[in-house]
């Protein structure tokens, strides 16, 4: 079961291949990441981007992201990523909140938004800021994901998301004999799946690259 758990949670050598290549075709320079785990997609997304090029990377689990590092700052492009250790959501609901404060004069250092109207104060919004998000995360919170990312992300931008197959249960019929792993995570992907469906703020195109991959073109 571990062996399984680990093979699920790692990104497939065919769709590291194709994100790289998306990323490229779509001049992305600000992303993100949601579900680090050791880096294999987070490397493919960082060799994609120019030397310029930022991800926000976010995983609950630093000691599986430190694995993969050694690789990153082979390939050198670890200085394009900023990780995060923790839940996502309240990162994200961070940078709803509007704004990120900088001193003009000490760039480093960040105070909370009500102390921005000071002089020597600039606001940086985050919304409609980044070009291409990859989450590929706890299951159960994809829909809780999309409501933000769809604020973080610009009109053109894109959102994928990750395991939109998962194993094939998809299509599989309610009584089919599945891993308690899958059968305990299939209705939330369903769930995203009819809902990224139906959103008309979105273009979608699920892929079956990996355990299937569902790109959103943000269009409204």
């Amino acid at each position: 079961m571990i062996g399984f758990f680990r093979n699920i949670m790692t990104t497939s050598a065919d769709e590291g291949q194709f994100l790289n290549m998306l990323l490229k075709l779509i001049n992305a320079k600000n992303t993100m990441e949601i579900g680090v785990y050791t880096g294999y997609s987070l490397l493919a997304t960082a060799l994609a981007l120019p030397d310029d090029g930022k991800i926000l990377a976010m995983d609950i689990n630093r000691e599986n992201y430190e694995l993969g590092l050694p690789v990153i700052e082979k390939a050198g492009v670890a200085h394009k990523i900023d990780f995060r250790e923790g839940p996502a959501l309240p990162v994200l609901d961070l940078l709803l909140e509007d704004v990120r404060i900088e001193c003009l004069f000490q760039p480093s250092l960040l105070v909370p938004a009500a102390k921005c109207c000071r002089r020597g104060w600039s606001q940086e919004k985050k919304q409609g800021s980044f070009d291409f998000v990859f989450v590929d995360a706890d299951k159960d919170n994809y829909l809780n994901y999309h409501k933000r990312l769809l604020e973080l992300v610009k009109v053109g931008g894109v959102i994928a998301y990750d395991n939109t197959l998962w194993n094939g249960s998809v299509v599989a019929p309610p009584d089919a004999p599945l891993r308690k792993y899958v059968r305990y995570y299939r209705d939330f992907v369903l769930d995203l799946n009819r809902a990224l469906a139906a959103d008309p703020r979105i273009e979608i195109c699920q892929l079956p690259v990996g355990d299937g991959v569902t790109l959103c073109r943000r269009i409204k």
